[in-house]
């Protein structure tokens, strides 16, 4: 099974991130949290302590255009706070 994930960098993930050593990632929303885990350890070269996970449901979008009404959906993704050891941080810009 293929796991896409994406760090999330946003201001209230970052002060999240300082205070508790706890960073967030987007998943896919079929991983589950010992998938999360091991690919958060290979990636980062840390040690992972606790993964807690959230899913959100995709939202419904519409918009007005002169043709009519467009309706969409965004997709649902999980969201993952990833805790690691204490003294240890992940640089989420080392493997740009």
């Amino acid at each position: 099974m293929n796991i896409d994930i994406k760090p999330l960098v946003t201001e209230k993930a970052n002060a999240y991130s300082e205070k508790e050593n706890c960073y967030t990632f987007a998943v896919s929303p079929d991983a589950n949290k010992f998938q999360i885990k091991d690919l958060v350890e290979k990636l980062y070269n840390v040690r992972v302590v606790r993964v807690n996970t959230a899913n959100y449901a995709g939202k419904r979008k519409q918009r007005y255009t002169k043709s009519g009404i467009l309706r969409g959906q965004k997709p649902a993704y999980k969201k993952a706070y990833v805790t690691v050891a204490e003294g240890q941080k992940i640089d989420y810009y080392s493997n740009i």
